[in-house]
């Protein structure tokens, strides 16, 4: 089957997206002059809107579109916005998207402020519709993201992750997320919960397939520069071609391999070799078949629902995020 774009995978659910976006810039939308200041700019530079896309394919695929399966889209977006803001500060980042981020031009006390007031919008826009179960399971996913954040920085650096161990965490700082995009869609259409829980664990399966994609573009050749990024090594994340290849490496080459990580990991020369070095022992191999192993599941869940157009959609997005480009 041919991939779709996203602008393709987008036309089945346009109308619902449009009144979508309509509805989030409302929820938006505060007294503070500089707040509605940040947040246009925020709404001005809106990613590919995946996780919204997510909501409302499930609840299509599950029932009818409802308000409630606006609230869950908007609840989602604007938590996982909040979540970036505070990621950037975190990171000490000053591009998003190709554009400045909020703590780049508004400084980090101001994009602490401004994540807190999207999670508050959130949480309030739950409470005065009632939407009780749809605010847990979107607080869930962000305890989870919270909680694998911090595994990852504790283990970052010790660098001693295990497979399991790096599975544990983009399980709960990217898959959970999109986990909770199709339960929360399929809960707004009063799904059964065996449906619902097929949609978690579908989203699960592909959040942790999109994550080794991310991982794999670190090895991937640039046509800009020819060669692998590394900037993965650079940030010290330990991904999984590099675990794999930790694996199976000779004690002489792992500890090489952990030192230039460690100690020299800004280093072009030294890191190409680690690049190198995984590419050899087949580290983006096992990476790329495990990606597919994940695809393979949430296709799996997806074809126990009947065919109709939000299911090849959803099949179409499943297979666009293992093929894209960045």
């Amino acid at each position: 089957m041919a991939t779709m774009s996203v602008k393709e995978i987008k036309a089945s659910i346009q109308s619902e997206m449009t009144e979508f976006e309509g509805r989030f810039k409302e929820s938006m939308k505060s007294k503070a002059p500089l707040l509605d200041k940040i947040t246009h700019y925020i709404i001005k530079r809106k990613g590919k809107q995946m996780r919204p896309m997510f909501v409302f394919l499930t609840a299509k695929l599950c029932g009818q579109v409802n308000d409630s399966t606006y609230t869950a889209a908007s609840l989602i977006e604007l938590l996982h916005t909040a979540t970036l803001v505070h990621d950037d500060v975190v990171d000490d980042a000053h591009l998003r998207r190709g554009f400045f981020s909020i703590n780049a031009l508004w400084k980090n006390k101001v994009a602490v402020l401004v994540g807190d007031f999207l999670l508050s919008r959130g949480l309030l826009m739950s409470v005065e519709r009632n939407e009780f179960t749809l605010l847990k399971i979107v607080s869930n996913a962000v305890q989870e993201m919270s909680e694998g954040e911090l595994l990852q920085m504790e283990k970052t650096r010790k660098l001693n992750i295990t497979e399991s161990i790096y599975f544990e965490i983009i399980r709960q700082k990217t898959a959970s997320l999109i986990a909770a995009c199709c339960s929360s869609g399929a809960h707004s259409v009063d799904a059964s919960a065996e449906d619902q829980e097929k949609m978690r664990a579908f989203g699960e399966n592909v959040g942790i397939a999109f994550q080794i994609k991310d991982d794999l573009f670190d090895y991937n050749s640039s046509n800009i520069i020819g060669k692998p990024t590394g900037i993965d090594i650079k940030e010290k994340k330990m991904t999984l071609p590099l675990i794999h290849s930790l694996q199976k490496a000779s004690d002489k080459d792992r500890k090489w391999i952990i030192n230039t990580v460690k100690n020299h990991n800004t280093n072009k020369k030294k890191v190409a070799k680690v690049i190198e070095y995984v590419t050899q022992s087949g580290g983006i191999d096992y990476a790329h078949k495990k990606m597919l192993e994940y695809r393979n599941a949430a296709i799996e869940i997806l074809h126990s629902f009947e065919s109709n157009e939000a299911r090849l959609s959803l099949e179409s997005l499943v297979n666009y995020t293992i093929e894209r480009k960045k």
